[in-house]
């Protein structure tokens, strides 16, 4: 897949799944980077379970590259309220 593939699906993924997990965080080139990496990660998800990543432009795709980032917002979340706690 070309890099203008990897950012389409990166922007669709990070709409999802910002969508989703209520992220109050805006741009375009965060939800970009949170589609990319959980693309990545989704990828990684399928591939250990014997089956295909995100390989080329599909729905398919951009549901596994979307459960990644959901996957990757909730664990952002996770740590960002963990060190708010301790600081109280």
């Amino acid at each position: 897949m070309s890099i203008v593939g990897w950012i389409v699906i990166g922007l669709l993924a990070g709409g999802v799944a910002r969508w989703i997990v209520k992220d109050d965080r805006s741009g375009c080139i965060y939800t970009m980077v949170v589609g990319v990496l959980g693309a990545l990660i989704g990828g990684a998800l399928m591939n250990a379970v014997d089956s295909t990543g995100v390989d080329e432009f599909s729905l398919r795709s951009i549901l596994v590259a979307a459960i990644g980032a959901v996957l990757l917002l909730l664990v952002l979340q996770a740590i960002a309220g963990r060190g708010a706690s301790r600081r109280r």
